[in-house]
């Protein structure tokens, strides 16, 4: 399957600084920003320049290193305790998406790993582990997108909200990753891209990049999913995932469990497409999930203009979750699962 679009997150040349793709300017600028300063990172994450669940483990990994190896110390107890600070740094940037904490967990423990190794090897390790969370994401998106395409067949018309392409991980994407191979194959899908207000990742993102690939694709706004689906345009709902709770119910952008609600009332199938990565088995249900709250300012100024009165009140909350009884499957590196999704998440997590 042929790489869809730019990747949002890696390294330069050099190893020394994260490159990412400024996504707050697509679809009219591409803007690649260097960044080697932990603040920068913080703010790149925190403001949505990178963002999607997976992208934003490979940026934090790859965060993690950069600021780490810029650490002038000798001894591998300091290095080890100023790691630590940087950790926990990021961790404040974003905190719903799991990813962010998977990725900054699994780096502290190859630190760990490598014991009491000198401070050089500790940073050559940092890069090989950054380096393998990268590439396993890329393997991610091609496995995703092929059980995924196993339940689509040629011609479908498909709706999808937010973005979950390539653009929200280092290669293929999750939701979108079976369009793409759908796509190399003539399958001849016609994709409905919401809009997903506040921040339009729907027609900013997701079309652009579908548009980009050569993909037939139609924006609606948000309130339009219903008469699309009432016409008979839908016959599958793909979406990504920001954290997927041990009994299956599911944070993703908010409009997400709407949608479900939905495609429920018109018999269309409902897929949640992610990588292990974004399973949380510590978290029981959705009702335990933290729901990030942004800035008034997406609402009230969200088209760079002023479209609700000064000094009136909003609610912008990024996500919501969707009951796992609204899920048809959840398609994962490892497989599609099923309900009962408690016995079936547990099955894949112990694989």
């Amino acid at each position: 399957m042929k790489f869809m679009t730019t990747i949002p997150a890696r390294l330069n040349e050099s190893k020394d600084k994260l490159v990412i793709l400024d996504q707050t300017l697509l679809p009219e600028e591409e803007l690649f920003l260097e960044l080697d300063h932990r603040e920068e990172i913080w703010e790149a994450i925190k403001m949505l320049r990178v963002r999607g669940a997976p992208a934003i483990g490979v940026a934090a990994a790859y965060g993690l290193y950069v600021t780490a190896r810029k650490i002038e110390t000798a001894s591998t107890e300091e290095f080890v305790a100023e790691f630590m600070k940087l950790k926990d740094y990021f961790a404040t940037s974003r905190p719903t998406a799991v990813n962010l904490f998977w990725a900054l967990d699994r780096m502290e423990a190859r630190l760990k790993q490598e014991g009491d190794k000198p401070v050089p090897e500790l940073k050559h390790a940092l890069l090989e582990e950054s380096e393998a969370i990268f590439q396993e994401d890329q393997e991610m998106g091609l496995a995703i997108g092929e059980y995924g395409l196993s339940l689509l067949k040629p011609n479908m018309g498909l709706l999808t909200h937010c973005n979950a392409g390539g653009l929200a991980t280092s290669g293929y994407g999750t939701a979108l990753a079976p369009i793409y191979a759908g796509h190399a194959k003539d399958y001849n899908f016609k994709v409905f891209a919401d809009e997903t207000r506040p921040l339009l990742q729907g027609s900013r993102l997701t079309a652009y990049e579908l548009h980009k690939a050569g993909i037939d694709v139609t924006v609606i706004c948000d309130n339009m999913a219903s008469i699309v689906m009432r016409e008979g345009k839908i016959d599958a709902v793909l979406v990504g995932c920001d954290r997927i709770a041990a009994n299956g119910d599911t944070a993703n952008k908010i409009g997400t469990s709407g949608v479900a609600i939905l495609a429920k009332e018109y018999g269309i199938p409902f897929y949640v497409l992610g990588p292990t990565s974004t399973i949380d088995m510590n978290t029981p249900t959705g009702a335990e999930i933290e729901i990030e709250l942004r800035d008034d300012e997406e609402i009230s100024m969200g088209f760079g203009k002023r479209t609700a009165p000064k000094g009136v009140k909003t609610y912008n909350p990024a996500f919501d979750v969707t009951d796992a009884k609204y899920i048809d499957a959840i398609i994962t590196e490892k497989g599609i699962l099923r309900a009962p999704y408690t016995e079936s998440i547990k099955k894949a997590m112990e694989s």
